[in-house]
């Protein structure tokens, strides 16, 4: 059976400052914003994935977790941005003031790793983010942009010791998330 998944650094305990942020874009139409309790960083989606090959990914993240050389470290969070453009908004996010680094070491390992085993490459540069909202409709977009350019919350700090590979549920109610594997640093 197939399971959609991703691995991640979840920013547990900081839903109600992730929620803040996300009151900012309140009144901006348009705007489908993410679970709050849900909010990570995403090191690599990995897409369907037959459950056969699960045992095997853990065992490559571990290696490369191992590889990455990366110890338990503090993230900070904050400031705002948009994918791909202000001008064409489609993902609005803020991003990490400290452990960019480590994360990026962390994503850089474990998509080699991943890689040989057959799942797609990267197709654009890796910026530690997490998403807040995606634009459905331009209606918000004056406000988006006004808020991004001119705010910049401080979302909180992080002790990150393990990354996740997490499996994503489509329901009707958005995706439900649910931890497969922690893999310690």
């Amino acid at each position: 059976m197939s399971k959609r998944l991703f691995v991640s650094v979840d920013l547990d305990g900081l839903a109600e400052e992730v929620a803040a942020v996300q009151e900012l874009f309140a009144d901006a139409s348009g705007l489908s914003f993410t679970d709050p309790e849900q909010a990570h960083v995403t090191l690599k989606f990995l897409g369907d994935t037959d459950g056969g090959r699960v045992d095997d990914l853990v065992r490559e993240l571990e290696v490369a977790v191992a590889d990455s050389g990366v110890e338990p470290f503090e993230a900070a969070f904050g400031g705002l941005g948009v994918f791909p453009s202000l001008d064409y908004i489609s993902v609005v996010w803020f991003g990490t003031r400290a452990g960019s680094e480590q994360l990026t070491a962390l994503h850089e390992a474990i998509e080699e790793r991943t890689v040989a085993m057959g799942f797609e490459p990267e197709d654009h540069e890796f910026t530690p983010h997490v998403t807040l909202a995606r634009l459905q409709h331009a209606g918000g977009k004056e406000l988006v942009q006004d808020v991004v350019q001119n705010r910049d919350p401080a979302v909180g700090t992080l002790s990150v010791d393990e990354v996740r590979l997490t499996e994503s549920v489509l329901t009707e109610d958005g995706s439900e998330y649910s931890t497969v594997a922690s893999i310690p640093l």
